[in-house]
């Protein structure tokens, strides 16, 4: 299955925009307005509505697996340790990118890139991060870490298309107090509940203060990553890529926002088309002729 499909799927579960056209039909593109002169944003890309794998799928039905041989391989965490890496960054895709602002005790800037990252709930909402221990610092801390650590505070600035190459070089292996703001030509922006800028560049900004810390130790006992657990003290987002549900709450509309991730290496992708799957309803529980209980 499509990788960007699949992304595609859980950012388009909010709903669609009444301002855009609504259709089941194959090859609809969500970007065309409801206007007699459509027109698509400057430099998105177009975003087409799609039929879903199997559409005909009825419930109990197997589905056709993509695969002749069922053989599987075994990793042990322990064994394979940080030979690891390259295989939990392929699989577990794809992940959204948090550009992460935070400053130094001294007031020195700090921007990078985590795809190590996920939101765990909306009220209120946390974030999580986690960061990998460094072997080529004195604390094994990255800067971002030890910046959050330092002042319990940092912003999360979400990653789209239109500034991808910039934000790409601020990931590199730069030494403490270089301010990749800067050498990535972005525009820092002052926050209003924390003293960590913004990037005026991000349609979505997040104002964030540290609430926990969890440290990650492998086998023998070491420190190899650190779990971050921020809250969500204020919200920014660009008007211009929001829609508002039927009851009046803001959303993102994803077309808009070309949002980007990460998959394994270099390797990132962008959201080309999607497709919708109505949830199912709770009568399906007493349809004993349509559901069958799966083999194990």
């Amino acid at each position: 299955m499509d990788l960007q499909i699949l992304l595609a799927a859980a950012a388009g579960a909010a709903g669609a925009s009444a301002l855009f056209i609504a259709s089941s039909r194959a090859h609809i593109t969500r970007w065309f307005p409801l206007s007699r002169h459509p027109k698509k944003p400057k430099g998105l890309v177009e975003v087409k509505k799609v039929k879903n794998p199997h559409p005909d799928w009825q419930p109990g039905q197997k589905l056709p697996h993509p695969y002749d041989s069922y053989k599987r391989l075994e990793l042990d965490p322990v064994q394979e340790g940080a030979g690891l890496y390259p295989f939990v960054i392929s699989s577990v895709v794809p992940r959204p990118i948090a550009f992460i602002s935070s400053l130094s005790k001294e007031g020195v800037g700090n921007l990078s890139p985590y795809s190590y990252f996920g939101v765990m709930s909306h009220d209120p909402p946390f974030v999580t991060i986690g960061t990998c221990a460094t072997s080529g610092r004195p604390n094994r801390m990255k800067d971002s870490q030890q910046n959050i650590l330092e002042t319990g505070e940092f912003t999360l600035n979400m990653m789209s298309e239109w500034f991808l190459e910039a934000a790409n070089h601020t990931c590199g292996n730069y030494d403490r107090g270089v301010n990749e703001i800067e050498l990535a030509g972005l525009t820092p922006v002052p926050s209003v509940r924390v003293k960590p800028p913004r990037i005026d560049e991000a349609a979505v900004q997040f104002e964030c203060k540290l609430r926990h810390t969890y440290d990650v130790k492998n086998s023998k006992g070491e420190v190899t990553a650190t779990i971050i657990i921020g809250e969500v003290v204020l919200v920014h987002v660009l008007e211009a890529v929001t829609g508002k549900t039927g009851h009046g709450h803001i959303y993102v509309e994803f077309d808009k926002y070309a949002p980007v991730s990460r998959l394994g290496g270099n390797t990132y992708a962008r959201i080309t088309e999607t497709y919708d799957l109505p949830r199912p309803g709770k009568e399906w529980q007493d349809r004993d002729a349509m559901v069958k209980p799966a083999k194990l």
